[in-house]
């Protein structure tokens, strides 16, 4: 495989696929609990079943994979009747939005951002941020996953390799470590606040994955809500593809592509691992990122309202 292409994927880290150098602006596709068959809810509506209609959080036509944590109308629903907060905490791959997104970013009146990208990530694609929210660099990221994208020949070792990096989130100290500062930081910052990787889909989905179950919505949504990074970030997955391409040839873009977006099976490994390791998510969030029980409650009160 060319040094072009393996310098491109080894971008790729637990959350995000950034394939630069491609021969156009770089461009980034979009980064647990029960196992039966997938529905995607029909998330076009405002109403969800309410008295009257809620305000949907915008699609950002420059951050395509930018969405409400809390999910749709009125929230994703919660047992007793409950449902997910909204307008609390958000997430959304590397934010670089036009002037017309950024003003919509500017009215949700954002007191934190949290980026969770590695470094180099950060310098090939800065944020470009609304005054007012403060910025925090949580890098995330575990091992040298170039060299090992590196060794990709077909596409069931990119499903492998991803399925893999879901298992780190689990094993791999450091990025636990990384967890759990940014669950922690959403726990003691009052307003609304983002967090987000390059892709918003791998990093950001198991934290979005966490968040959700503290809130006790079912396992069915917390893969919903996952698997939808597929349908905000189809067209830019499509220009990635064709990219990748035209530049290398279909046989190496097919190879890459289980990269550019999210299966059930990743949030699966990396579920399976923490079941395995810790019996629980609230173990893991408590044993694995040593979480205080504090800091789980003050996050499940936010986002229980």
């Amino acid at each position: 495989m060319s040094r072009r292409v393996t310098s491109t994927a080894a971008v790729l880290i637990t959350g995000s696929v950034l394939f630069a150098g491609l021969g156009a602006p770089a461009l980034a596709s979009a980064d647990p609990f029960s196992l039966p068959g997938i529905s995607l809810p029909d998330f076009g509506s405002s109403d969800f079943g309410s008295a009257g209609p809620v305000v949907e959080t915008p699609r950002l036509a420059s951050v395509d994979n930018f969405r409400d944590v809390g999910g749709s109308g009125r929230g994703y629903a919660t047992p007793r009747g409950g449902h997910v907060t909204r307008g609390l905490f958000y997430r959304s791959n590397a934010l670089v939005p036009s002037d017309q997104d950024l003003a919509v970013l500017t009215g949700l009146g954002l007191t934190a951002v949290y980026d969770v990208r590695t470094v180099e990530e950060v310098a090939a694609k800065p944020d470009r941020l609304p005054a007012g929210p403060r910025y925090q660099g949580i890098p995330i990221l575990s091992g040298d996953l170039g060299a090992a994208v590196a060794q990709l020949k077909s596409p069931a070792d990119a499903v492998a390799f991803m399925q893999q990096m879901n298992r780190s989130f689990v094993d791999d100290a450091a990025t636990r470590a990384g967890f759990a500062q940014l669950l922690t930081s959403l726990a003691d910052t009052d307003g609304p606040q983002i967090f987000h990787c390059t892709a918003g889909k791998d990093r950001t989905g198991w934290a979005s994955a966490l968040l959700l179950s503290i809130a006790g919505v079912s396992q069915d949504t917390i893969f919903d809500d996952y698997l939808l990074t597929n349908e905000y970030t189809a067209a830019s997955m499509k220009v990635t593809y064709d990219q990748i391409a035209a530049s290398r040839g279909e046989a190496v873009a097919k190879i890459y592509q289980p990269l550019l977006g999210v299966d059930r099976s990743y949030l699966e490994a990396g579920l399976g691992r923490l079941a395995e390791q810790y019996g629980t998510v609230d173990r893991y969030l408590t044993d694995g990122l040593g979480l205080s029980s504090a800091t789980v409650d003050r996050l499940r009160s936010k986002l229980l309202g």
